[in-house]
């Protein structure tokens, strides 16, 4: 197989297989400055996109991205809660809610009332399903606690239909929420839903594409000329990364998901469905929601920098700008937001050779289960007295009381001795910060930690590292480098808002993702009261888009400025 224009071969595959029509046949429409409220709201997340990869390519983009910051720009915006993960992240980016109000506090929690053997809770399954465990489950949205965008719509006009997309089914499922009318990710091998759900054609059509392009063989894509800089081989553990390009064997689907081809394939269904449900020309406004993951799989296995991400940069701009192609060519009115659900930084070893030799891997005493098992030995208890899942580390509840408080104590203690370690936060200091305000860089580490708590899920007390302390003693191949902690560089991210005849402008001050529901809100007239978030006046004059919304805080908090 050549190796271009892999950024539009599936998005190519699934539309000349569909039945033709006339809007596939019109010329494109000259772009006309909006009159009424969008008909489309199509609203992004890629995944592990931070501000600085956005920073670092921009003026390399020439598609899609480039469409995109000729609109509204803002360049920091924060996730801005402690828990930087895929599931946290994507559940504020429609809810206008942090994760203490989402309730999704991190990728899993552990749940020691749970019903079964295996105590650890992914986000997005339903543990109750009878031989479940936290890695063979069954997706479900039930510890999401709070409507997204799409139900509000719905729930205003029931007319509204609600589709999510996306790479993972955490993304699809937390920015879809409750109320989806298709709801489709890639589980790995094919895109797939809800048990008991018809597949429509044009998903039928999608599916038979993709597994025709993952049967057959990749060549490697070539390298942008302004790649050359990032092509050189770095030894991380047992992984060489740096020089890639993407050549994959017939039927290799985990060189597929790591790749720009899925995530092409993603925006492929995406543009199928929009065609097929014909979204965007009813009376009503329609949403969708699309999570492009390739970035975060790329990331994880070959860090930010290298050529391998360098071409996922290039090759994504290209999808997504002929992906807004295609909805200009079918006359649509739409408004773009696209953002993500955390960042990244690179991993260590090529950090330490560019210029930042500080750069460290947690090392191998830092373990939650070896200092649990030291600590019981030293107190006298059986078991492992500590349980971890991310951040999150939980007190064996079978422990009498007193012996609990002996293990905190012990934890806490000698977590905080470590110099790998920033701070053992305990759960009542954390449950007793107002929830934080004001610009959220000036977040203390507290107040991260409390944006993302919640009472029921939360663990007994929260372990955060150090900045530029990768928690991956090991390094392997397809897992170099991650993100998840309260720092900047995983809190950061850009957000852009585009619009046909919108008149842009780039605001470099803070935000949250926790503006866009409310900002999208207003888009279409929907006013909404007592979320996190506040409306972002997208207007560059002296104007207002923002006039139905009420700007205030829950009761908790003060007005946000």
């Amino acid at each position: 197989m050549k190796p271009l224009p892999i950024a539009m071969l599936a998005a190519v595959s699934l539309l000349a297989a569909g039945p033709a029509s006339a809007q596939q046949a019109a010329p494109p429409a000259a772009p006309a400055a909006p009159a009424t409220r969008p008909k489309l709201i199509v609203a992004i997340s890629v995944d592990q996109f931070s501000a600085d990869l956005f920073a670092q390519y921009r003026s390399h983009f020439t598609r899609g991205f480039a469409r995109l910051a000729n609109g509204v720009v803002f360049p920091s915006a924060y996730q801005s809660h402690a828990a930087t993960e895929t599931c946290p992240g994507h559940s504020t980016i429609l809810t206008g809610m942090r994760p203490a109000r989402t309730g999704i506090i991190a990728n899993q929690w552990v749940d020691q009332g749970a019903a079964r053997g295996d105590k650890t809770i992914y986000c997005a399954e339903d543990e109750t399903v009878p031989g479940s465990t936290h890695d063979n489950y069954t997706a479900s949205d039930r510890h999401l606690r709070v409507p997204t965008l799409g139900e509000r719509m719905k729930t205003a006009d029931p007319r509204t239909r609600v589709v999510s997309v996306a790479g993972k089914d955490r993304a699809a499922i937390m920015m879809g929420g409750h109320r989806v009318d298709e709801l489709w990710w890639w589980n790995g091998k094919d895109f797939v839903t809800y048990a008991g759900r018809a597949t429509p054609p044009v998903v039928a059509r999608a599916k038979a594409a993709v597994a025709a392009l993952i049967a057959a063989p990749q060549d490697a894509l070539p390298l942008p000329a302004w790649c050359a800089g990032q092509d050189r081989a770095i030894v991380a553990g047992t992984a060489t990364v740096g020089q890639g390009r993407f050549a994959r064997t017939a039927g290799d689907v985990v060189g597929f998901r790591a790749s720009p081809a899925s995530d092409a394939a993603v925006l492929s269904l995406a543009a199928g469905l929009i065609q097929d449900m014909k979204l965007g020309k009813g009376p009503q406004t329609d949403i969708i929601s699309i999570g492009a993951s390739a970035t975060d799989y790329i990331g994880h296995s070959f860090g930010t920098q290298g050529t391998e991400m360098c071409i996922q940069m290039d090759q994504l701009d290209q999808s997504l700008g002929a992906f807004f192609d295609l909805l200009d060519r079918w006359n649509l009115d739409y408004e773009v937001m696209l953002t993500a659900d955390h960042g990244a930084h690179d991993l260590t070893e090529r950090q330490q050779q560019h210029a930042m030799p500080m750069e460290t891997r947690l090392t191998a005493d830092a373990s939650v289960a070896a200092i649990g098992k030291e600590i019981g030995v030293s107190l006298g208890l059986a078991g492992p007295v500590l349980l971890a899942a991310e951040s999150d580390v939980v007190i064996d509840r079978a422990l009498p009381a007193p012996a609990r408080a002996k293990v905190l104590a012990a934890a806490l203690a000698r977590f905080r001795a470590m110099p790998q370690v920033a701070a053992a936060l305990p759960r009542a200091a954390i449950a007793a910060t107002p929830m934080p305000s004001g610009p959220p860089e000036t977040w203390t580490l507290m107040q991260r930690a409390r944006a993302s708590y919640d009472p029921e899920r939360s663990g007994d007390f929260l372990l955060l590292f150090n900045p530029r302390v990768t928690p991956i003693p090991t390094p392997r191949p397809g897992y170099v480098e991650t993100h998840g902690s309260p720092w900047d560089y995983d809190r950061r991210v850009p957000l852009l808002f585009w619009r046909k005849g919108m008149v842009g402008f780039e605001q470099p001050l803070s935000v949250e993702t926790v503006d866009i529901m409310p900002t999208l809100a207003a888009a279409i007239g929907l006013n909404v009261v007592g979320v996190d978030g506040r409306c972002l006046d997208l207007d560059p004059g002296p104007g207002d888009n923002c006039p139905i919304i009420v700007r205030e805080m829950p009761a908790s908090g003060a007005p946000r400025p």
